[in-house]
């Protein structure tokens, strides 16, 4: 696949996953309207949409009947409420998210906390209801979903990041945990939901989509290490410097720029040699793979 006719691809289903999202989502007049212009104003912010990107991807290579729309919207969901809430002035303070003011800037503390919270739970519901009538694949989505954003997994990997700022005490392990759990665990779910919605699938690809997602997952960790390094605020569209600026340990202040692009690199290379052995039509995934390795932003 050349890089032209993946962008056009990628672009393709970028706009789609945008159109599903305005579908699915509650109108903007619902009431109470301000909760409800919250959640769409953070869900429509843009971004690359990498999470239903990995899911369509992975869909792609076990094609079938059944919509991945609404599981898309339902990641992206779960995705934008964990960005809410750490931007939150209790968390990371931030005042940028994707190249605009975050929520609680754009509205309030109190309704982006809401909004937050909203999103987290409308996205198992938005699986139960669309997918009512695969009850087995509606099951397993909301199983992969709702695990990833978790108190051992995403809302974990937080826990632990939030500790170590308090008490000075990270270390290495903690690093890991942090990033396997608060940023590879979703894009891990969005590997395996994907999978979920073949006709058939078995155990050995849900585990193959599990090592694909854990490793590109790791290596995205580190790459956003190395941007809030590298970076700028307009470039990155959200505010940078902040790892520094907080102390916080990172494979950057661990592993130096080298170390962690190098790192970053194997993994990606790990889960490319994956794809192959779990399907020979995992051209889109591959070079998503790719593409996320050498994001600028």
């Amino acid at each position: 696949m050349t890089n032209d006719e993946f962008k056009k691809r990628f672009e393709q289903k970028r706009l789609a996953v945008e159109a599903a999202i305005d579908k699915y989502l509650p109108s903007s007049d619902t009431r109470p309207s301000v909760i409800h212009r919250a959640m769409r104003y953070s869900m429509e912010a843009g971004g690359k949409r990498l999470r239903p990107m990995l899911l369509l991807a992975a869909h792609e290579m076990f094609p079938s009947e059944i919509d991945p729309m609404p599981a898309c919207v339902a990641i992206e969901c779960l995705h934008t409420y964990s960005l809410i809430h750490d931007d939150l002035p209790c968390m990371d303070n931030s005042d940028l998210r994707r190249g605009k003011p975050t929520c609680h800037k754009m509205f309030d503390e109190a309704m982006a906390l809401l909004a937050g919270d909203a999103l987290l739970t409308y996205a198992p519901y938005l699986l139960a209801r669309e997918y009512s009538a695969a009850p087995r694949v509606a099951s397993g989505l909301v199983l992969d979903l709702m695990d990833a954003g978790g108190s051992c997994k995403l809302i974990g990997g937080q826990v632990e990041d939030v500790l170590g700022e308090r008490d000075g005490k990270m270390t290495p392990e903690k690093l890991d945990f942090i990033h396997h759990n608060k940023t590879a665990a979703l894009i891990t779910a969005a590997v395996t939901m994907g999978i979920r919605l073949a006709d058939n699938f078995d155990s050995d690809k849900l585990e193959s989509a599990r090592n694909i997602g854990r490793d590109i997952g790791l290596a995205f960790q580190i790459i956003d290490d190395i941007l809030d390094v590298t970076s700028d605020d307009a470039t990155m569209g959200k505010t940078t410097g902040l790892d520094a600026a907080n102390q916080k340990m990172t494979y950057v202040s661990l592993y130096g720029l080298d170390g962690s692009r190098k790192a970053a690199a194997q993994l990606s290379e790990r889960a490319l040699a994956e794809c192959d052995k779990l399907s020979p039509d995992s051209e889109f995934l591959k070079a998503l793979i790719t593409y996320m390795q050498n994001r600028i932003n």
